[in-house]
Order: C-alpha cells, then structure tokens, then sequence
C-alpha cells in the first residue's frame, strides 16, 4: 500500500509532492492529461507563496527569466488600484511566472526529491474504508493511506468523497487570449482613449495589457454563457466589435479561452482518509488569489501527512488542516466576492463607488489591510494554547540575524526549527532527525524563543511554555533537560 496518492499535477498537486518527498514520504501523482498543457491560466504568483519559495530555496530558480520578481509595486483591487509606494513593511511580493513554467520547475522539483508522477491516468473512482482508500484508474486500481484531491474545480475526488461544493456561479463569461505582437507597443494596438487594464464599455468591459514583451494579453468581459467547443480568433474580434466597434490588430494567437466565473467553498476539506486542496476546495470570483491559496494549502497539508506517516505524531494532527486552511479560503472568498461585486457595479454607481473607493485608498492603513488580506487572507492559526504570545500563529517573518543569515534559510530542509534569539533555551535539546536547533542572534528579534513550523508559521514565541508546545504540535522531538 502506498502512502498518499495525490490526484492532479497542477501548481497545486505538484507543490504537495514536493513538500512530501521532501519531508521522506514519496508520493504518487496522478493526472489525466497526457502532459503540462501550454495554456497560460495563470501569470503570476502573489503573496504569501512567493516567501514559501524562498523558504525552500526556489525563488531565485522560478524567478529566472521573470519579467519581474520582487516587492510588489501595487496591486488591483477590484479595478481600484491600491499603491503600495511610501507605505513601510508591507509583505505582498511578487512573481511573474506563467503557470506552463510554474508546472515544469515544480514537476522538476517533485522528480528531483523523488516523487512518482503518472501523467495519462484518469482516476475513474474513489473508495475509502478505516485502513485506507482505492483508487480505480484507467491503468487499474491503486491502495494509500490517504488521497488528496487537487484535481481542480470539477474535482472527481470531492465528488466520491461526498464533500459538498456549494456557492454561485456568475452570469458573465470572459473570454481571454494572448497575442504575439512583435516589436509593436500596446499604444499602436489599443484604440485612442483606452488605457491598459480593464476598460468600461456599454457592453461590458475589455482588458489590453501586455505582461511580457512582444506578447499582448486581451480579454472581453460580457454577459452570456462561455461558447460552445473552441474559441477562435474570428469568435474573439467579434466580441471586440460588440464592445468597441472595430477589429483590432491583436497579431497571431498563442491561446484562446473563455470561462465563467465562480464563488466556491467545499463544506469541509476532508472526508475520512480524503482531503481537498486547492480549486477542489475552494474557487474565487475574481483573480490573484487562487494559486497563493491553492499553494499554501499543500504546504500545510504536506508536512503534516508526513510527520503522520513516519510515526512523529498522532493523526489527530491531521483535523488541524481543516481548522487552519477553511477559514483562510473562506476569508479569501469574501474578499474576492467584494472585488467582483465592485466590479459588476456599472454606470454612474459604478464609477462613483470606484471613485471614493479609490480615495479611500490614498490612506495607508485601508491600504495595508488590504495587502494583507491579498498576502496571507489575514487569518491567525490558533496555537493550541490561550497564553500563546505574538507572533505565535502568524507566518515567521524574515529576521535579519547577527551571523548574516535570514530565517528564510533556515527552513531549507522543511523540518521545524527551534530558533534561540535571547539563550532562553540551554534546557531544550532539539531532535536530530526532526526538529533542528539553532542558536543565533536576532536584530530586534519579537521572543527570546521562536518555535517555527515546516510551513513557516510560529507555533510557539517565548521560552515558557515551549517543551509542552513542542510536544503538542511534533511529538517528543524536544524535550526539557532542566
């Protein structure tokens, strides 16, 4: 029997495997579809993920060739632009990467640490009893401990478990395409009068940008259902003559694609020995926060399947995925809820509620919550203890040490970290195989004692209270010698 079957290699499944494989426990992932498809869904990374790379070490590998990678300049809400210029400590980063690549350098990865992907196989059913749960494939039936549906927003696996989906479905479509344009600017492509982004019209609203040089990136927004079969180039300028009332020289397509948006949240994110993660758990009305969700749900699951798995702690750890990551999707979804209904808002409303919002945005602490929100959904996990102290709950911030390290590198390995700040811990002794130990010296550090999870948050701040902490969350990995 193996231990995890994981079902879709998107960003999301591959990103489990990775933090599996690196944790000791090899997956095996499952996906339909022959290969990595060539379409770009998603563009870029944003918030909280991007910091998970770098805790891994991948951030300059995915940032290679990126047409940007860095803090983020700003970010739209809704269309209300929130700028983050003059606004001091504000977590949101980005990374521009296309989701083809995204899906490549983490299938490496994956394969690189030693998981088993197996592309072409369709999981056709899903059973579960107390020892484990089957899957029936096209190539036949395989047996694990458990099974983590990432297999997207029609999730095959959510539906066997008998996890309810409900939510709304939007009665717009939006058609989208990318466009080799050459050496021509966006302003020779664009009618006189647009700008670059999202632009109102009576029809709808229709989207010129380019993300990369040579290639445009334009979308119709308008009421009606997605088209029947394929969307083709003369499908996409006839809507553009809905909307503006001429062709325009959008240059060879790359891809065309039309979806409909929808606002989802699974009821629960696991069933027995069955867990959901990603758009199999949770889909947003308006972009940006899928795969900075999606992702960071693995990342939670991850090392808690495994420290189950190798006998490090009792299962019961396992109800804590649930507890720590719905809320987060459905903050997420609330948020993304407001910006598509900003959005749907036309006419002299629309642009006035767009106009104050937009002033309201000048102020920094609107701003800085809202960049919160879009970094990490602002939810604190519980620690599990009604005397924890801050930052207990929250992800770890980046600590510049005396010794020239960052608490970024520390993590590499995916283990947790016991990090000493004040010499309040000489009667803690780390476990060699599982949690690390290391004693450094913080500038302006927030505890004398940070007690880090795999994924990046703080389990535990402060010396008091850390062997029972330690023990609550990872078992006997550190014990009191006092």
């Amino acid at each position: 029997m193996e231990n995890v079957l994981i079902v879709g290699a998107g960003p999301v499944g591959l990103m489990l495997a990775c933090e599996l494989s690196l944790a000791g426990v090899r997956p095996i992932v499952l996906d339909k579809n022959p290969g990595i498809g060539d379409l770009p869904k998603a563009n870029g990374l944003v918030g909280q993920i991007v910091e998970t790379l770098d805790h891994r070490g991948l951030l300059e590998r995915f940032s290679a060739g990126s047409p940007y990678a860095g803090p983020a300049p700003g970010f739209p809400f809704a269309s209300v632009p929130l700028r983050f210029e003059g606004v001091p400590d504000i977590p949101l980063r980005l990374l521009l990467i296309q989701q083809p690549r995204l899906e490549r350098l983490l299938t490496e990865r994956a394969l690189e640490l030693g998981a088993d992907i197996r592309r072409g196989c369709e999981v056709l059913a899903l059973a579960q009893d107390a020892e484990g749960v089957t899957l029936t494939t096209g190539q036949g039936e395989l047996h694990a401990r458990y099974a983590v549906g990432c297999d997207g927003g029609h999730s095959r696996v959510r539906e066997a478990a008998g996890i309810g989906f409900p939510g709304d479905t939007d009665d717009e479509r939006l058609i989208i395409g990318h466009f080799k344009t050459g050496a021509r600017p966006l302003e020779e492509i664009a009618p006189a009068g647009m700008e670059p982004g999202w632009n109102r019209t009576r029809h709808g609203r229709v989207l010129l940008t380019s993300l990369q040089q040579g290639v445009l990136v334009a979308g119709v927004r308008e009421r009606g259902a997605p088209p029947r079969g394929p969307v083709t180039l003369e499908m996409f300028q006839a809507a553009l003559r809905r909307h503006l009332g001429r062709d325009l020289p959008l240059g060879e397509p790359i891809w065309l694609s039309a979806t409909v948006a929808q606002a989802r949240l699974a009821e629960r994110y696991r069933a027995g020995r069955v867990f959901l993660a990603g758009d199999a758990a949770h889909l947003f009305p308006a972009g940006g926060a899928a795969l900075n969700v999606g992702m960071t749900d693995a990342v939670n699951l991850g090392w808690k399947l495994a420290a189950v798995l190798r006998g490090r702690v009792p299962e019961e750890l396992l109800d804590t995925y649930e507890a720590e990551r719905r809320p987060a999707g459905a903050r997420t979804l609330t948020q993304t809820r407001a910006q598509a209904a900003v959005e749907r808002v036309d006419g002299e409303d629309g642009a006035a509620l767009r106009e104050l919002l937009g002033e309201v945005f000048a102020f920094e602490e609107p701003v800085r919550h809202l960049a919160g929100l879009l970094y990490d959904s602002g939810v604190r996990y519980d620690p599990g203890a009604p005397d924890a102290r801050p930052p207990a709950g929250r992800f770890v911030p980046d600590l510049e040490l005396t010794d020239g390290r960052r608490v970024a590198e520390l993590l590499r390995s995916g283990r947790p970290v016991l990090l000493d700040l004040g010499g309040g811990t000489d009667g803690l002794t780390g476990d060699d195989d599982w949690i690390e130990v290391v004693h450094a010296a913080g500038v302006r550090p927030p505890a004398d004692a940070l007690l880090i999870r795999p994924d990046g948050y703080v389990a535990w701040a402060g010396a008091d209270g850390l062997a029972e902490a330690a023990g609550r969350w990872f078992g006997a990995g550190t014990t009191s010698r006092a």
